[in-house]
């Protein structure tokens, strides 16, 4: 099967409730980041995966897998959101939400919002 060619190919690709949790994923992030930044962030495919974009550099990359969704990179974090995300680390700079727990929808947008602010200020 040849990569996708927009985010919806890729989500599109994956069982359905795969895709139903990427499609969440994806609006969570979308969301944070044009919260935080106050721009309407880019959505595109990078490295055959989604990659939501701020100011022309990424800001998230998103990937669904057998199993589990991942987030990369995912920069070191404020402390006690970083404890939130402890559970979560599979890795240095990325963070994966196994299919067979619930996602937390809210930690991966305050995740995206600190992102966003953190690239934001880098920045200014």
């Amino acid at each position: 099967m040849p990569a996708a060619a927009t985010i919806d190919e890729y989500i599109a690709g994956f069982p359905s409730d795969v895709s139903e949790r990427l499609s969440r994923v994806r609006t969570e992030i979308v969301e944070a980041v044009a919260s935080e930044s106050g721009e309407q962030p880019e959505e595109k495919m990078r490295y055959g995966i989604a990659a939501v974009m701020l100011g022309g550099r990424y800001a998230l990359h998103y990937a669904g897998w057998k199993k589990h969704i991942g987030l990369y990179p995912v920069p070191a974090l404020p402390e006690k959101l970083e404890a939130e995300v402890a559970p979560f680390r599979a890795e240095k700079d990325s963070v994966v939400f196994p299919h067979d727990r619930e996602v937390p929808y809210e930690l991966i947008g305050r995740v995206a919002r600190e992102i966003a602010a953190q690239r934001v200020a880098a920045n200014d």
